[in-house]
């Protein structure tokens, strides 16, 4: 398994959004006293996934 630089990234990208997508559960589910910070880094993390996947072919 030959890994190239825009599978990386395509694996990063995947890996964030999931951790973001468990961070926004977490908020929702089990600590909703403080749920808008777990929705804030939640944003985060696909923001920054979204940025990988933008880059992608362009590095």
């Amino acid at each position: 398994m030959s890994l190239n630089k825009n599978k990386i990234f395509r694996i990063a990208a995947f890996v964030l959004a999931l951790l973001g997508t468990a961070l926004i559960l977490v908020g929702a589910l089990k600590f909703k006293d403080y749920a808008l910070g777990f929705y804030i880094g939640g944003a985060g993390f696909y923001a920054v996934a979204w940025a990988f996947n933008a880059l992608k072919g362009r590095i």
